[in-house]
């Protein structure tokens, strides 16, 4: 699935729209961001994952997002299950969004899609 980019507003109704959703809030001048771009956008395209909507928000543009992050920094990930938050952290390495998708995975709120 494509990385669909998304603001505070998107973000209520998109969590609720897809069963497994993974949020990257990023930050401009972020390095790491930039880093984790690539894997981020081959895990959205990755069959495993199909079932997991792939966000991203600009933190400094949107209250909520940066709210959320309270006194994380960029890039920081959030993960939800049929709306419900299961976990969420400032990753430094693509193993730590694969850590985390992994454990989305797991959430047993969701029906498989048929292929």
């Amino acid at each position: 699935m494509k990385i669909i980019d998304t603001n505070d507003e998107g973000l209520r109704t998109l969590i609720h729209d897809y069963p497994r959703v993974i949020a990257k809030f990023t930050s401009k001048d972020c390095a790491i961001c930039d880093l984790l771009a690539p894997p981020f956008e081959q895990f959205s395209l990755d069959e495993q994952f199909r079932n997991t909507a792939f966000l991203r928000l600009d933190a400094a543009e949107n209250p909520v997002a940066r709210k959320m992050m309270d006194t994380k920094v960029a890039p920081f990930f959030a993960s939800y299950c049929r709306g419900r938050l299961v976990e969420c952290d400032t990753l430094r390495e693509k193993d730590e969004v694969l850590e985390m998708l992994q454990n989305l995975q797991r959430c047993t709120d969701v029906a498989p899609q048929p292929a």
